[in-house]
């Protein structure tokens, strides 16, 4: 009994992230906004975003002494910070954290800084598995 009241007090001090595992469907409705910016259409993010996280928020990938998260794997070296790379240039002014909830209002803020300052080719699987034949990432309920 007291290891119950212990998990449940533990829960309430801690609350979980809320993460989300996105559809195609689901994630295109939620970056609507995106489709066109920069020159990218909606299915080229659709498809990077596939490949670079599986649509899952909370995604967390280490890459040679940087660690990059979200949707976006947004990296800690240059675009936000958090206790691994104290001095990150945190060029999207954000804690890495908030890009591994359901919220998406701030990944795409910063995802848009990232397209405009580095291109579509900072994120590496664009150019080789998502800049042609688009048409199995389009989705016909929006």
């Amino acid at each position: 009994m007291m290891f119950f009241v212990s998990l449940l007090l533990v829960g309430i001090m801690c609350p979980a992230i809320q993460a989300k595992q996105f559809t195609k469907c689901e994630l295109s409705q939620v970056l609507k906004d995106m489709d066109g910016f920069g020159g990218i259409a909606l299915s080229e993010w659709i498809c990077t975003i596939f490949h670079t996280s599986g649509y899952d928020t909370q995604t967390i990938v280490n890459n040679n002494g940087s660690t990059e998260y979200g949707l976006f794997q947004i990296n800690n070296k240059f675009w936000c910070r958090d206790n691994q790379i104290l001095q990150s240039r945190n060029i999207c002014d954000i804690s890495c954290d908030k890009f591994l909830d359901d919220d998406l209002t701030d990944d795409m803020i910063c995802a848009k800084k990232i397209l405009d300052k580095e291109g579509i080719d900072y994120w590496l699987a664009h150019k080789p598995l998502c800049s042609e034949k688009l048409e199995q990432w389009h989705c016909e309920k929006l």
